[in-house]
């Protein structure tokens, strides 16, 4: 298996690729439209293509670049078939492993961060790696205060599908603000500040409700934008509108 991660800095998201040692069959994980171009770039740089992109959820923070790469890189668009997006081409779901050439990716329904999100575990030779979206970041987790957002329900997704995961299950999250990278299911059961420790649901709830988030700055295009894979809405800021302009590659 061939793994990298990738960073989009604005929206301090990552990316992931994975890629079959096999096959060559590829796929992105998260891809953020700023970025479409230097992806492929990457992955052609080890001799690959894009063949899939794989969306954990409706990004509330930056327009996925799972269309820009389709034009570009003829990559099909896969995603949490719960959202029921026509522009989906392969809708994915828990209990049916998601096959990238030998690579199976197993789809987790968590909802509590959007009521439709997906997390992602490979099991690479018994190396477990889940891809938590924005489920479970770096001693936090998503917020619950929009988009079909549920503390309750978050709580419960963590607990059920990720802290019964082996401790040493390695854990990328789709975002870090701090500069970090990765980290374990038994670091996230010890030190997160709102989950740790057998915290309460009733006092992660509590927390949740409490933060006093701001409104994020760039939701009101990126919703309708995921909503259709990555088409930048009519409504996108002049400034915001380069990546929006799709060039082949060649």
């Amino acid at each position: 298996m061939i793994f990298k991660q990738l960073f989009e800095p604005e929206s301090s998201t990552y990316t992931y690729l994975i890629s079959c040692g096999n096959t060559g069959k590829t796929v992105l994980i998260d891809p953020v439209i700023e970025t479409a171009e230097r992806d492929i770039e990457v992955v052609r740089s080890l001799g690959l293509k894009v063949d899939y992109t794989l969306d954990t959820h409706i990004h509330a923070d930056h327009i996925t670049g799972a269309l820009k790469l389709k034009h570009l890189a003829g990559s099909q668009i896969c995603g949490p078939a719960l959202d029921g997006l026509p522009c989906t081409d392969i809708g994915v779901r828990e209990g049916e492993p998601f096959r990238v050439g030998t690579i199976e990716i197993h789809p987790l329904f968590t909802p509590g961060h959007t009521d439709t999100h997906h997390a992602y575990l490979i099991d690479h030779g018994g190396l477990k790696l889940l891809f938590s979206g924005d489920a479970l970041l770096i001693e936090a987790c998503g917020r619950t205060d929009f988009q079909s957002g549920d503390a309750h329900a978050l709580y419960r997704s963590i607990h059920e599908k990720f802290f019964t995961l082996p401790d040493e299950t390695l854990v990328y999250p789709a975002h870090d603000y701090e500069g970090r990278h990765i980290t374990t299911i038994a670091q996230e059961k010890q030190r997160n500040p709102r989950l740790g420790n057998d915290r309460s649901e009733a006092e992660f709830v509590e927390i949740m409700h409490g933060l006093d988030l701001p409104y994020p700055r760039k939701i009101d295009i990126s919703l309708p934008g995921n909503q259709l894979c990555g088409q930048c809405p009519e409504s996108i800021p002049e400034g915001l509108r380069g990546p929006c302009d799709f060039r082949d590659q060649g």
